[in-house]
């Protein structure tokens, strides 16, 4: 066993847990710095997970902040007091302050991906962008964190496949994964100081831009094939793409392609319910082709001769020269 005196994990989601499992797997002392259930909420965090009790049950230490920006006397005092050898955040999406990574000996390290590889990407949801935009790889980079965002000198980088089938789900499965493997293979040498740390490249850094629960509106003037990769990049354990019939609200948690033929419902507006099959599935007419709506919630049933509309919708996100959305 290696010469790690404690390891604290800084999160609050389903990736946090399973990092938890694992490397309570492996023998090491483990404790879980979170958040309670109402700061989730208030925070709005996607896939919170509220792991106290599964740290009651496996005898995991843990600590709940007050702030989830952990700035708090009580937060420093707790890392001052712990004297932490080393720290992974995973499911916390926030900053680590200077003054808390100041307390741990070797350091705190993190994940950031991207569709391209740091310094490219940075920001905020770059899994829902990458999908939203059609990249076709991802860049996990484990890196070790300093004041900035998504700035630190990176210890290892993976590289993995975005399919035409991925969602934000799985997406974050992958990324798990990917977190998962660059932890086991750097932990020896990150507790005996073993570790070569490389400075990002000295390019332009570029930064995606936070999603909200409200920028998941469907544009029903959008190309079929960008409406589909946004319900494939919301979907669970996100809000889900949404839309309106008349002033109820529809959320849409899996469609696909259906074709690019018409079957004549060619001279059909788009995002108009065209036919609805004895499952409950229903297509809607769209630019390019008809979409399949698979899985929904909607207070109301969907029918035939409906029409979603993109009741207050607007356009926040700037694009680079290239068309995307990191700048």
């Amino acid at each position: 066993m290696s010469s790690i005196n404690q390891v604290a994990i800084f999160g609050c989601k389903s990736t946090t847990k399973f990092l938890l499992s694992y490397l309570i797997g492996l023998n090491y002392k483990v404790t879980l710095i979170t958040i309670d259930p109402d700061k989730g909420k208030s925070q709005k965090v996607a896939d919170y997970c509220n792991l106290s009790g599964y740290c009651k049950e496996n005898e995991i230490d843990f600590f709940v902040s007050q702030k989830y920006s952990l700035k708090s006397d009580d937060d420093l005092a707790y890392f001052e007091d712990k004297k932490f050898s080393i720290g992974f955040v995973v499911g916390w999406q926030r900053l680590v302050p200077s003054d808390v990574l100041d307390t741990f000996s070797i350091g705190v390290f993190g994940m950031h991906g991207s569709p391209m590889n740091l310094p490219k990407g940075r920001g905020r949801s770059p899994m829902n962008w990458s999908i939203i935009e059609g990249r076709k790889v991802f860049y996990t980079n484990l890196f070790k964190y300093d004041a900035g965002a998504d700035d630190g000198d990176i210890l290892d980088t993976f590289k993995f496949q975005i399919s035409e089938s991925d969602t934000g789900e799985t997406m974050h499965f992958k990324n798990t994964l990917a977190m998962k493997y660059l932890i086991a293979k750097n932990i020896a040498a990150l507790a005996n100081g073993a570790i070569e740390l490389t400075k990002q490249p000295n390019l332009t850094p570029t930064y995606y831009p936070k999603r909200t629960e409200e920028d998941s509106l469907i544009d029903w003037d959008d190309d079929i094939y960008n409406i589909e990769r946004l319900i494939r990049a919301v979907t669970k354990p996100f809000n889900g793409a949404y839309s309106f019939i008349n002033n109820c609200k529809v959320v849409i948690y899996r469609a696909s392609i259906f074709d690019f033929q018409d079957f004549g419902y060619e001279y059909e507006v788009a995002g108009k319910v065209v036919e609805k099959f004895d499952n409950g599935k229903f297509l809607v007419n769209a630019f390019g082709g008809l979409l399949l709506v698979h899985d929904y919630l909607s207070e109301k049933a969907v029918m035939v001769g409906d029409v979603f509309r993109s009741v207050g919708l607007t356009s926040k996100f700037e694009r680079n020269k290239f068309g995307f959305h990191d700048v």
